[in-house]
């Protein structure tokens, strides 16, 4: 194992510190704790925490500033925050309108989050949530009842944190995240696995002409494997994937992201791009809004994901491209 780290066991502390050092203009850590939390003067509004295990960054801390999260809960890599965490997030996110929590859907993560919440309600900080749930990859994954919450969760944080930004109540930002996550759809593929640094080996091993699709963001299975291919062979799985999913037909309005998983270049992330917008095109499908880069990774995992939104309400898309101030948007 190769990694730029000190101690294995206390990557996430210092990690976070970190961050802080480099954002501290815009974050902060609650003392004693693993929570960033963002500088901005509260205002009444609600708040909007989100979290789960470290190894993904930039998610979730890299997302908390203005205009997106009001705090961020990092748990140990690839390992539910507990719901103490959790707790101090909700208080520190609270600013009299209520909190609003985006949950992966992960079942250590939902019962934490849920514990949270009934701590915090006891509290009188009223609490609402949503679970993302957009991996179309597979059902029932390890770790999962139902699909898995990957990167589709950053479109989540950017809408719902323009609504809470913009003053929407509680139960308005709920009745959105509703409607939200259905039209958010991911699937992704893997070249290598990820290696947890207190593990000190990769999750898994692919053979080095092959890769794997559908795989999780914690290396869970994916849904097959096959020898390496071009990438427009790769986009055309994808792109068909999520089409047929949302039984996409032409003319429709989607914006996409393209998410690399933390070891695959962005010259490949544009080669793969190129290939997604023209097999888009030819489907006359209408894409308004793209975003590329590092937002939901996997530690050092070689691959990418691909997600679309259909952006049936044009608020979405202002949403989308309004401004915020955060380490990593």
């Amino acid at each position: 194992m190769k990694k730029i780290i000190n101690q294995p066991e206390h990557v996430v502390d210092e990690m976070l510190q970190g961050l802080v050092f480099m954002h501290g203009q815009l974050v902060e850590r609650l003392d004693g704790y693993d929570v960033i939390v963002r500088k901005a003067e509260k205002r009444g509004k609600v708040g909007l925490i989100s979290g789960g295990g470290s190894g993904h960054e930039p998610s979730h801390a890299g997302f908390v500033g203005r205009g997106m999260l009001s705090a961020a809960v990092c748990g140990a890599v690839f390992t539910s925050p507990t719901p103490d965490q959790i707790l101090e997030a909700i208080k520190a996110a609270d600013e009299g309108a209520g909190v609003f929590m985006v949950i992966k859907n992960y079942s250590g993560d939902i019962m934490n989050f849920e514990m949270a919440q009934e701590l915090a309600e006891m509290e009188g900080i009223e609490v609402a949530s949503v679970v993302v749930d957009d991996d179309i990859a597979v059902e029932n994954s390890l770790y999962t009842q139902g699909r898995r919450g990957v990167a589709g969760t950053i479109l989540v944080h950017k809408i719902l944190g323009h609504a809470a930004e913009t003053g929407k109540s509680l139960a308005e930002i709920k009745e959105l995240a509703d409607k939200l996550v259905p039209q958010i759809k991911t699937i992704g593929l893997a070249l290598s696995g990820a290696t947890v640094p207190e593990v000190g080996k990769p999750g898994f091993v692919l053979e080095e002409d092959e890769f794997e699709y559908g795989v999780g963001i914690h290396g869970e299975p994916g849904y097959k494997k096959e020898k390496l291919q071009p990438s427009k062979d790769l986009a055309e799985e994808l792109v068909a994937k999520l089409l047929q999913d949302f039984e996409a037909t032409a003319g429709e309005k989607y914006g996409l992201l393209i998410n690399g998983l933390g070891a695959t270049p962005l010259m490949e992330q544009y080669v793969f791009a190129n290939d997604v917008a023209q097999l888009l095109e030819s489907k006359q499908i209408e894409v308004v809004y793209h975003k590329i880069g590092n937002y939901m990774t996997s530690i050092d995992m070689a691959g990418l994901s691909l997600t679309l939104i259909q952006l049936e309400d044009s608020s979405w898309l202002e949403a989308l491209e309004a401004a915020v101030e955060t380490p990593a948007w």
